[in-house]
This record gives C-alpha cells, sequence and structure tokens, in this order.
C-alpha cells in the first residue's frame, strides 16, 4: 500500500488514513469481473480499506481471482450481487420503475435495465443502503454511467450540476482540473458552482486551493465569448465565496508562474502558483488533463472525483489503472464516513 501512496504523493495520505478508521466500508464495484478490480481489492482487502462488493457471476469472479493469483475468498473477503440471480431483483427493478416512470421508462424496460445495467444495479445497492459507497467506469462512457447515478441516487442538496474532477501529480506540483468529464461548455453560474464543490474537496484531502480561472485571455486581452464568461465566474466566486483565493482569467502559464503573474497583474488576488485550474469548457479540461498525464505525470493520477452527487459514487475511465482504483476506494470509503 506505501507504493500505492507514495506513488499519488502525499495528496493521499489523508483519504487513507480516514478509510483505514472508518466504520462504512462497503464499496461495490460494478465491473465486478475485470482484471483492475480485482487486483485493486484484493490490495483494499488486504490493507483494511474497504470491503468489497463486487457485481457480475460468482463462478467467473472465482475463476479469475485464481487465474490471477489473487487470495480472495468469497464470503470472507468480499461479497457477490449475482446478476444472474438475486433475490432483491423485483424491489430493485420496481423502485428503479417508481424513479423513472414519468421519464419514459416503462416497466418491461425497468425490469430489462436493471438485469444488464450494472451501474444502475451498483446504484441502487447504494440507494438501498446495501452498500456505502460505489465504484464504476472501468467500461462505457461517462454519459451511460452518470444517468443511472443521476436517476438513483441525485444531486446532493443545494447543488445544481455534476462535475468531474481529475488530480495530478506532477513533478515539484500537485494540480487538480474541472471539469474533465460532465458539462460540455458550461456556464458561467456552473464554471463558478463547480469550482467552489472542487475547493471544497481539495480541502477535503488538505490542500488549500489556490484556483486560477483559464482562458485564451489574460486580464482582459479578449472579449470573446468564453473569455467575459471566465470573467464572470470571478465576479460570482467573489460574491459566493469570498473565502477562496482565485483570480481570473489568464493563461495556463500564468497560473502556474506567479513571477510572470506578478509582471502582467502586480494586484493579482491568486498569490503564488494555482492547484486548481478552472477551464472554460470540457475540451479544454479533457485534452489538458490527458496531456499532462501522459508527458509529465507518469500516468499517476487521481479520479475522475464525481462532484455534485448525493452519496459517494465515482465514475472511473477505460484507462484506469489498478492504483487510481485503490486511491479512488479510499476516498470513497472516506466520503461515505464524511459529516457533511
Amino acid at each position: 500500500l506505501q507504493g500505492f501512496v507514495y506513488a499519488s504523493g502525499t495528496t493521499m495520505k489523508p483519504i487513507f488514513t480516514a478509510a483505514k478508521r472508518a466504520l462504512k466500508k462497503r464499496v461495490v464495484y460494478s465491473e465486478g469481473e475485470e482484471e483492475r478490480i480485482l487486483r485493486a481489492a484484493q490490495i483494499v482487502v488486504d490493507e483494511g480499506i474497504a470491503r468489497p462488493t463486487l457485481i457480475g457471476r460468482p463462478a467467473v469472479i472465482a475463476q479469475r481471482i485464481e487465474k490471477f493469483g489473487l487470495r480472495l475468498q468469497e464470503g470472507l473477503d468480499y461479497d457477490v450481487v449475482n446478476v444472474e440471480q438475486d433475490d432483491r431483483y423485483r424491489d430493485f427493478w420496481q423502485t428503479y420503475h417508481r424513479m423513472t416512470e414519468r421519464k419514459g421508462v416503462t416497466e418491461s424496460i425497468a425490469k430489462i435495465e436493471m438485469r444488464r445495467r450494472l451501474s444502475l444495479i451498483g446504484a441502487m445497492l447504494v440507494h438501498k443502503g446495501d452498500a456505502d459507497g460505489l465504484i464504476c467506469g472501468t467500461w462505457g462512457h461517462n454519459t451511460m454511467h452518470l444517468t443511472y447515478v443521476d436517476q438513483v441516487i441525485g444531486k446532493r442538496a443545494g447543488v445544481t450540476t455534476f462535475a468531474a474532477m481529475n488530480g495530478l501529480m506532477l513533478p515539484n506540483r500537485q494540480i487538480f482540473i474541472v471539469d474533465t468529464h460532465v458539462n460540455y461548455d458550461p456556464s458561467a453560474e456552473q464554471l463558478a458552482e463547480i469550482t467552489v464543490m472542487a475547493a471544497e474537496e481539495m480541502r477535503r484531502f488538505g490542500i488549500a486551493p489556490k484556483a486560477a480561472l483559464l482562458s485564451h485571455s489574460n486580464f482582459g486581452t479578449s472579449d470573446q465569448p468564453s473569455a467575459v464568461k471566465m470573467r464572470q465566474v470571478l465576479q460570482l466566486l467573489q460574491r459566493n465565496a469570498p473565502w477562496l483565493e482565485v483570480d481570473g482569467e489568464m493563461h495556463g502559464d500564468v497560473a502556474l508562474d506567479a513571477a510572470a503573474r506578478g509582471a502582467i497583474m502586480p494586484h493579482s488576488t491568486l498569490k503564488d502558483s494555482a492547484n486548481l485550474l478552472v477551464m472554460p469548457n470540457i475540451d479544454a479540461a479533457n485534452i489538458a488533463y490527458n496531456l499532462l498525464k501522459t508527458a509529465a505525470g507518469g500516468n499517476i493520477a487521481i479520479g475522475p472525483v464525481l462532484l455534485g452527487a448525493a452519496k459517494p459514487v465515482h465514475i472511473l475511465t477505460p484507462s484506469t489503472t489498478v492504483r487510481r482504483i485503490v486511491n479512488m476506494t479510499a476516498l470513497t470509503v472516506a466520503d461515505a464516513n464524511a459529516h457533511r
């Protein structure tokens, strides 16, 4: 485990500590037959981070555990939700139908979906209290998984949008980027809300957020719509989150280089290097994250961290690593035990 923690920098240490001390540890993995999930489950069991619930076919899971040389034992180390036969199936599809009958989901569709959509099953387990948190997304696309999370678990009270935050452990710095996966072209109001949610999440990592609102424009050099939007975000944050250290709109290099920023904006309200980079749209956020992760970050990353959900749920990506699954399991357990 130490290798996982150190590879993720000091960022994950308080999260792992909280997870190991936690009482609520039942994490359901939607893709329970997947090799990376099984390898991560072995680590979280060995280290006492979580009690895995694997969604899949029990015989296939047991066969793959043996094939991969793992030591997990059903019932002792982990639980299984059998997608082919589960006593809760009727209750689950009926509950899902009641939730979505006015959103075009008929009884027959609810029955079919509750058999084949693994992230839907996982979300229902969390909704029913049979699991404390959900990890999904090692295959499929984010929108599909988020649809079921939204239908069954929904948003936190007072929150109007979901968002995704990714953390990068770069040489000599840690940075977080939003919104990498959810909102294609968020409004100024959405970006302000997303920035606050991301900053609050960073505080849980023990990191003081320093937010930069990024743009092709540097402090008013452009009046293109995206630049104007980022200036509006700053105004909203100054009014609604005066505790947050933030400035913009600015270039990416100016966000990370305090000297360069001081040369063009001596009275910037952002001091030192930014560690929360707020992008104007999903293209900028996703491209920047994946380029930095691969070119400079050694593929060591945290997330995606789903922001705004009513319960602990995180939607990963098909490129996720075992290390990232372990990290996100610890975060899910910490989320489940946090008093917000």
